[in-house]
């Protein structure tokens, strides 16, 4: 038998499954209808684990072919039934408020908390966001949260990742802990430079002042300094500030170039990060969930059951719908042993078929889950 001969026999099998997947998946619906009817859950991982068992026990040297292709059936028919069963979640009805009042086009002005001083990256992140924005600078994250959720302020913006330092942990454990949805985000990149009073020569410096985040992406050049004490504080422009402020000429400033022009200092050396890749992704959050045009990516705070597959049936629920996952990030439950909850970013739309059904299915198999929203990146 030559190619041509077997890869009509292929074809010819291709057909046969075809037909048989469509009606296992009319089947599904069927079995959804009764679920529906009768206040099932749609997993059954007892019924599911069975079939699997016998399966790999039939299929012989293919077992584990077999195993992965089950496995995907039982994911997929899961996908429909989440569309076709009816019951609540939380997801779905903060979906449904935000697309009531879907906006064309994202608003350019408006009263916008920004951690930090004028020069601060978050500023520069403000002006991106929100080019006619009013910018009210506050202290710190929290204060950034309590301006939007009180009303004072309709937007706020906050750093949540940085592409040499990871995820701003501060700042997922606020999203996890106030209701506030992010509504849009940039990407900046970050140049950080060591800034002093004018004259002011490497060998007279014996501390430096920046926020944790620089000091981080400035490491190496940190290292490998003899005497020199390095002092975290709130933000790189409150640090540039700080030193033109206090005449200190032993000090100096890990910070940006608009900051020394901005506060009077000169650059001893800007040479200083770790990376010349090093962009920081800034978010827009707001107190009321809105969806605004072109929204094609969705952010998450999942956790899952301390068992083996968990995880793996979250991916596979993105991978039935062929969702790419653009981050995911683990990070320790604080006070429990060997527990994580997951950061989760995908490109997708709510709009699009079949994607409000899964985040539905996922808060219903989650041990916890927290919709971030829908937006798009500028």
């Amino acid at each position: 038998m030559d190619l041509k001969e077997i890869r009509g026999k292929i074809d010819t099998i291709d057909r046969q499954l075809l037909q048989l997947f469509l009606e296992r998946m009319a089947t599904a619906d069927e079995v959804a209808a009764y679920k529906n009817e009768h206040h099932l859950p749609i997993m059954n991982k007892a019924r599911e684990r069975e079939i699997l068992a016998h399966v790999t026990e039939e299929a012989g040297e293919w077992e584990r072919y077999a195993y992965h292709l089950f496995s995907t059936l039982f994911e997929l028919s899961r996908s429909r039934q989440a569309e076709l069963i009816a019951a609540p979640t939380r997801v779905g009805a903060q979906v449904k408020a935000s697309l009531a009042d879907i906006q064309p086009v994202f608003p350019q002005t408006g009263l916008v908390a920004c951690q930090g001083v004028e020069g601060a990256n978050s500023q520069v992140a403000c002006d991106r966001l929100l080019p006619r924005g009013n910018i009210v600078y506050v202290k710190s994250f929290q204060a950034v949260v309590a301006a939007v959720e009180s009303g004072l302020c309709k937007f706020g913006v906050l750093p949540i990742e940085n592409s040499s330092n990871g995820s701003v942990r501060a700042v997922y454990e606020l999203l996890q802990d106030h209701k506030l949805s992010i509504v849009r985000s940039t990407r900046l990149c970050i140049r950080h430079e060591l800034l002093a009073l004018p004259g002011v020569k490497m060998g007279d410096i014996t501390e430096i002042y920046s926020h944790q985040q620089a000091i981080g992406q400035c490491s190496k050049f940190l290292n490998g300094l003899n005497g020199v004490r390095v002092i975290p504080c709130d933000n790189t422009a409150m640090a540039a500030k700080m030193v033109a402020e206090s005449g200190n000429r032993h000090a100096a400033a890990i910070s940006s170039h608009p900051c020394a022009e901005l506060y009077g200092l000169e650059c001893v050396n800007d040479a200083i990060q770790d990376s010349e890749n090093n962009y920081t992704r800034f978010i827009c959050v707001a107190k009321d969930p809105v969806i605004y045009a072109g929204a094609n990516r969705i952010s998450l705070i999942i956790s899952t059951d301390n068992k083996p597959g968990a995880l793996y049936d979250v991916l596979s629920k993105l991978a039935a719908l062929g969702i790419n996952m653009s981050k995911l990030e683990s990070c320790p439950v604080s006070g429990r042993n060997f527990e994580f909850i997951f950061f989760l970013e995908l490109e997708a739309s709510v709009q699009e078929p079949g994607v409000l059904p899964m985040l539905e299915e996922l808060e219903r198999s989650c041990a916890d889950f927290h919709f971030l929203g829908n937006y798009a990146e500028v």
